[in-house]
Formats: structure tokens, C-alpha cells, sequence
């Protein structure tokens, strides 16, 4: 029986698997930014007692359990499945999150959160690895950007929650609230295919014969070492560049640029708009003209937008049509995330693909742990554009090292080799 993505067509199942993918990841990473926004809008640092040393902490906290997460989640995708695991990592980010709404204090919210981080961390690499390895791979490309394009609708949802919902109901409520779907899974459950490549490399023997350990120690052989590390490096810059921009921006809009809640929304609106149409630009661009190019040409502007947001505010004419040019094109250039994950799948085999995915993406995201320690520490320094500057050059740095690794576009995923089509 030929597998789903030697189909020459996208079938109703294509979509299928994208769609339940897709909501996972939206809510999966919603649960990870809501508390940078409610922070700044209700009374959640005065009710716990948090100092702003406090917050830097918490909110590094969840970043830093996603690699723990993206560690465990996906060498277990690899041995056990990836729809079990999917729907694993779902119910987990969703206790964190109902845990966060009833906490008591800075070490109980830490708790919380370091939960949330690792369900957030285990989901993106299974179901990454479940689309990768179904759709034809002539559309790869724009699937992945597809799935990717949930944060732009994730930061949507934390913003107006956070920004109008929270102040109503209170952060307490927007947190139990955010718990909800953890729902889902009894639709994945019913409902989700699991991947026949992997399941093909089950009855290969493959995926039951490496554990964790094992997955880890052929990335790290002779074989794989240099694309892990190059790949690892480029997700790190990548990683780096988001969330020196994410973690504190809400904060310096309302606190450095003195704009009323309603204003930061609207300004982050055109953040996730200009995320919307990069996510679908960048997955017909990377299946046309490759997926190195189109990243860095997505880095560049990116980096331009990010650097007048925040350094060039001044010269920008600080809250005009200007820069709501210039964050429409940030979030444009994030578009550029739609290539980690169909390159990541493209460059690792089915036997470590999921666990390959999971600890790059999430270790990359797990360091950024110090970023918002580091902004602050900027800040008090200098001030909180300076501080989420530092985002520029991790953009430019994103964009030139995504050469050390090979063009992918067209490669065809089995369940033992990775060849490339000859169309």
C-alpha cells in the first residue's frame, strides 16, 4: 500500500492531519505567551508578590521546561507513536495552565509553569514530524509554514485575552479558562491517522529498538553530528531573534512607550497579520525557489522591522501608520519559522526524526531562558528597546548560518532513507 505522501494529489486526510496538528500547536503555544501579557495587564505581580526579578524568571521558566519536554516528547514519538504522544503533550500544557490559575505564590507559579513548558515543548516536535512525514513533498514546504503560522493565531488569542479578557475576569479565570482544550484529545483520539512512515519503520524494526539514549547518541555519531549541530545553531539564532522580540514586548509598549492596552493591542495585531501572510508567503517561496533562500530574504526584513520598532521608534514617528508598517513587517519576516520544521525533517531519518526535532527546536528554545533575565538586566541599564534590539542580530546571524545546511526542497521521507525526487 503506497504511503500518504506518495500521493500526487492532497487528500482529505492531508488536511485532516494538518487540522488537528494546527489547533494543537495554536493553543500549545497560547499557553506559553498568555503570561507575558497578563503580567503586564492585571493584578497577578501585586497578588503574588513578584518582583520584576521575579518575573524574569517565571517568564524564562516555561521556555526553559520546553527542552525538557522537546527531550522527552519526542524520543518517545519515536518509540511509541506519534498521535499518543500528541495527545499526551496536549493534556500536559493544559494542566500547567490550569495549575497556573491557582497558584499562590512565586514557587507554586513556577511549578505551574515549568509543567506548561514541557507539554508546550513536547507537542511541536510530534506533530511537526506526524505532517512532515504524511504530506507529498511537493507541498511540504507550505505545511509546514501552515502549522507554523498557529503562533501568529496563538499570539492573537494571548493578546486579546491578555490585553481585554484578563483585566475583565481577572488573570486567575484567563488562566483556568485557557485550560479548556485540553478537549480536543478526545477528537485527536477518535479522529487523528497515525504517520504510516513511522509505522512502516515499526514493522522494520526500527522506531521499538531506540530508546532516548539511543536516539541521542545517533545524533550525536559520526553520521549526524554535523547537521545537528549546524541545524541547532541556526534554530538557536532563529529562536533568539523571536524571543528577545516576544517575551518583554507587551511591557515595553505599555511601560517604555507610555501606549494605553488598547493601543498595544491594535500595534500587535499587525505583528500577528503581517505572521499570517509571512507563514503562507514563506511556504509557497521555499517550495519554489528553496528553503535557504527564502529564509534569509525573511530574516533581513524581519531584522529591518524589529530594528524600528525598537531603536528607530524615534525616527519612525512612534505610534503612527509607520510603525504599524514596520510590525506588520516583523511579523512578516517571522514567517521564516514555516522552514525549521519541514528542514529539520528533511535532514534527519524516521528513526530519530521526532527526537531530533524536539530536542533542536526545543533546546534552542529552552536557552532562551535568558532572555528575559537579560532584557531586564539591559534595561535597567539602558532601556527595554535596547534590550529587545538584541533581536537584530540573532535575526541577520539566523539568516547567514541557514547556508551551512543543504537545500532540502523536494526531498522524499521513507521510513529508512531520506532520497531526493528526480522530477
Amino acid at each position: 500500500m503506497p504511503l500518504l505522501s506518495e500521493s500526487a494529489d492532497v487528500l482529505p486526510i492531508h488536511r485532516k492531519i494538518l487540522a488537528f496538528s494546527f489547533i494543537g500547536w495554536i493553543f500549545d503555544f497560547y499557553d506559553l505567551l498568555l503570561l507575558s501579557f497578563v503580567i503586564s495587564t492585571t493584578t497577578l505581580r501585586q497578588d503574588l508578590a513578584l518582583s520584576q526579578q521575579d518575573v524574569g524568571v517565571l517568564l524564562g521558566t516555561a521556555l526553559a521546561f520546553t527542552a525538557v519536554g522537546g527531550f522527552i516528547g519526542g524520543a518517545l514519538g519515536d518509540r511509541y507513536g506519534r498521535k499518543p504522544l500528541l495527545i499526551v503533550t496536549i493534556l500536559v500544557y493544559s494542566v500547567g495552565t490550569l495549575l497556573s490559575g491557582m497558584a499562590t505564590g512565586m514557587w507554586t507559579l513556577f511549578l505551574a509553569r515549568a509543567i506548561t513548558g514541557i507539554g508546550v515543548g513536547g507537542e511541536w516536535a510530534v506533530a511537526h514530524a506526524l505532517v512532515g512525514e504524511t504530506v507529498p513533498p511537493h507541498v511540504r514546504g507550505r505545511y509546514g509554514s501552515y502549522l507554523q503560522s498557529g503562533s501568529a493565531f496563538a499570539r492573537f488569542f494571548a493578546s486579546m485575552v491578555g490585553n481585554l479578557l484578563a483585566p475583565w475576569i481577572g488573570w486567575r479565570a484567563a488562566f483556568m479558562l485557557s485550560a479548556l482544550p485540553a478537549l480536543i484529545v478526545v477528537v485527536i483520539r477518535r479522529q487523528m491517522p497515525e504517520s504510516d512512515v513511522w509505522l512502516q519503520s515499526v514493522k522494520s524494526g526500527v522506531a521499538r529498538n531506540l530508546g532516548y539514549v539511543a536516539a541521542l547518541g545517533q545524533m550525536l555519531g559520526p553520521a549526524l553530528r554535523k547537521t545537528t549541530m549546524l541545524a541547532l545553531t541556526v534554530t538557536t539564532f532563529n529562536m533568539a531573534a523571536y524571543w528577545f522580540k516576544t517575551i518583554w514586548l507587551p511591557t515595553y509598549l505599555h511601560d517604555t512607550r507610555g501606549l494605553a492596552n488598547a493601543d498595544v493591542a491594535w500595534l500587535l495585531l499587525m505583528d500577528q497579520i503581517g505572521s499570517i501572510g509571512g507563514y503562507i508567503a514563506f511556504g509557497y517561496a521555499s517550495d519554489s525557489i528553496g528553503r535557504r533562500p527564502s529564509f534569509t530574504i525573511f530574516s533581513v526584513i524581519k531584522a529591518v522591522g524589529l530594528l524600528m520598532v525598537t531603536l528607530g521608534w524615534t525616527i519612525a514617528g512612534g505610534y503612527t501608520w509607520t510603525t504599524f508598517g514596520f510590525m506588520l513587517l516583523v511579523g512578516f519576516g517571522e514567517g521564516n519559522w514555516g522552514c525549521i520544521g519541514p528542514l529539520l525533517n528533511e535532514v534527519f531519518p524516521t528513526s530519530v526524526r521526532a527526537a531530533a526535532l524536539g530536542i533542536i527546536y526545543n533546546t534552542a528554545r529552552g536557552v532562551q531562558f535568558l532572555a528575559p533575565v537579560v532584557i531586564s538586566w539591559v534595561a535597567m541599564r539602558t532601556s527595554f528597546g535596547a534590550g529587545i534590539a538584541l533581536a537584530v542580530p540573532f535575526a541577520l546571524l539566523a539568516g547567514a548560518t541557514v547556508w551551512t545546511l543543504p537545500e532540502t526542497k523536494g526531498v522524499r521521507l521513507t521510513s529508512d532513507a531520506r532520497e531526493r525526487l528526480t522530477t
